[in-house]
């Protein structure tokens, strides 16, 4: 909705940790992903994260970019990007 209303012109959600790991599990986040990649939100997962806990195919399967992210995020940070962590 952030994007859609036009609030924010980039949107990136990554997924770190043990958070892949449940989000390969949970259908009702799976949805809110699907909702989210549909409103142009982009979706990345930490692919050392996701190997760890052996889910980058199924994270895959779901359109997640599953990349390495620390310099991806360290540039975000660098360039003052809004970052909220939960």
């Amino acid at each position: 909705m952030l994007k859609k209303m036009g609030w924010w012109e980039e949107i990136n959600l990554i997924v770190w940790g043990p958070s892949s790991k449940l989000l390969c599990e949970d259908a009702e986040l799976q949805e809110y992903i699907e909702k989210m990649q549909q409103e142009g939100i982009s979706i990345f997962a930490c692919k050392a994260c996701a190997d760890m806990y052996d889910v980058s195919p199924q994270l895959e399967k779901l359109n997640i970019d599953v990349k390495f992210m620390g310099e991806p995020l360290s540039e975000y940070l660098q360039k003052d990007y809004k970052v909220i962590t939960f």
